[in-house]
């Protein structure tokens, strides 16, 4: 497949180091020099230096012969005149990163098709789902539905409490033998290295763990990793950026408490006005002193959602030394998404990552239905759709000699998730859940091709 991505920032880096396992032809296109040659020196693709608004510039590229081209500049404008000038110029499919997420909202309304625009990405979109399924498991640091819930991936840090701390895996397995949950990634304490856990595997205290469970295993999950589920009635939001507003909008209108905190004035003034039950207060959020007159001690979650990286993880903090037991920071870098765990925030969401994550599922509609975003993990989630005659239906799973480097974590079978164990046979049709390192994922495809 030839692919064009314009913009070489970390939506276009990430997006490319994504494509780049898959073997395809990906030139990226970018004015920056430095950008370039940071991504030529780690990645299997081709740079080209230019304004990928220009004609010329996309005949260089080839667009004519060219499968899809991905707009994901920083700037909305430009992207939309890159999809509609490449679709002009011959290229098949196209996709625009987006921030303004009203392009999303009335897309019904507006063909974009007509304007050569293909799909819509919107990156505050995005981060605003990925804040309410958080919010919907509040004691997780980490959440992900597949097929709307039928099977669902949790992660959380494993306290001192949790009944299978010190347990291997087939040791837990054995001690609980009704659990519908699977163990599909660890992050050990203080450390970024990730792992696929296996049989021997020891469940230690510190340790950030992902399970992939069905509908009923969730309170299972609860108990056992000494969680109790409570309910989220008060949220403080820090910003009424996009992304805030839009969170606090949803919120309030499941009458939760929510309050607001916007340094700029006028903006606090309009946030007042659009959102009537909210309570909306005019101040710097990393003012420990407002935080304690507006009862931050009450809340249930604290989100950081300014612009600014370093003002939301920095309020995280403060929330947290004042005993709120969910923060949630947005953060535009994307190495501070590795940070969450090291630092004791919850959860860091960066809607970059995000981006990236949507468009690489868009490409690889077919086989792959679904992708969970690991932020601060290198490790691939990934939903298949099994097709006939695939490998991994001709064995039980224990005996299909899976790389070391992955696991599978759950199947969904005519509308039922299930956890699938040694003796499970994949079936045509099944769609499959499956964690795996990046470096492993080509040998893992090749089980579904």
């Amino acid at each position: 497949m030839r692919i064009i991505i314009a913009g070489a920032g970390e939506v276009g880096f990430h997006l490319a180091k994504l494509l780049s396992f898959e073997a395809h032809d990906i030139t990226l296109i970018d004015e920056k020099s430095e950008r370039l040659h940071y991504a030529d020196l780690r990645l299997d693709i081709k740079v080209m230096k230019g304004n990928a608004t220009s004609i010329r510039v996309l005949k260089q590229a080839d667009v004519k012969h060219t499968d899809l081209v991905i707009a994901v500049t920083s700037n909305e404008t430009v992207n939309i005149t890159i999809c509609f000038l490449a679709k002009r110029l011959g290229a098949k499919q196209t996709i625009a990163r987006v921030r303004n997420s009203e392009f999303i909202d009335n897309k019904n309304e507006i063909n974009f098709s007509e304007y050569g625009i293909d799909e819509l990405i919107s990156t505050e979109e995005l981060a605003t789902k990925e804040i309410k399924m958080l919010l919907n498991q509040a004691a997780f640091n980490h959440m992900h539905e597949f097929e709307d819930g039928r099977l669902s991936l949790l992660g959380i840090i494993l306290s001192k409490s949790a009944p299978f701390v010190g347990m291997s895996v087939k040791e837990a397995a054995a001690t609980f033998p009704e659990i519908h949950f699977m163990p599909i990634a660890i992050q050990t304490d203080n450390s970024s290295n990730s792992i696929i856990p296996r049989g021997d595997t020891i469940f230690k205290s510190g340790d950030l763990a992902f399970f992939i469970t069905v509908k009923e295993g969730v309170n299972e999950l609860y108990k056992l990793t000494g969680k109790t589920r409570e309910p989220v009635k008060n949220i403080m939001i820090l910003g009424g950026s996009s992304v805030g507003r839009r969170v606090a909008k949803q919120l309030c209108s499941k009458h939760l408490n929510v309050k607001i905190i916007e340094k700029n004035k006028t903006r606090a003034l309009e946030l007042a006005d659009r959102l009537p039950n909210a309570l909306v207060i005019h101040g710097d959020g990393r003012d420990i002193e407002l935080l304690d007159e507006e009862s931050i001690e009450c809340m249930d979650v604290f989100i950081g959602a300014t612009t600014s990286s370093e003002a939301n993880i920095m309020a995280c903090l403060i929330a947290k030394s004042k005993g709120v037991k969910k923060t949630i920071a947005m953060a535009e870098i994307v190495d501070y998404s590795k940070l969450s765990h090291s630092i004791g925030i919850h959860s860091i969401i960066n809607k970059k990552l995000l981006a990236a994550n949507s468009i690489f599922k868009h490409i690889r509609k077919g086989d792959v239905l679904e992708i969970a975003t690991l932020n601060n993990l290198d490790v691939e989630i990934l939903e298949f759709q099994v097709r006939e005659g695939s490998k991994i239906t001709t064995k039980n799973i224990r005996d299909l000699n899976l790389p070391r480097e992955a696991t599978i974590g759950g199947v969904i079978r005519d509308g039922i998730g299930m956890i699938a164990l040694g003796d499970f046979r994949i079936q045509t049709n099944d769609k499959v859940v499956v964690s795996c390192l990046s470096d492993t994922l080509k040998q893992v495809e090749k089980f579904f091709a």
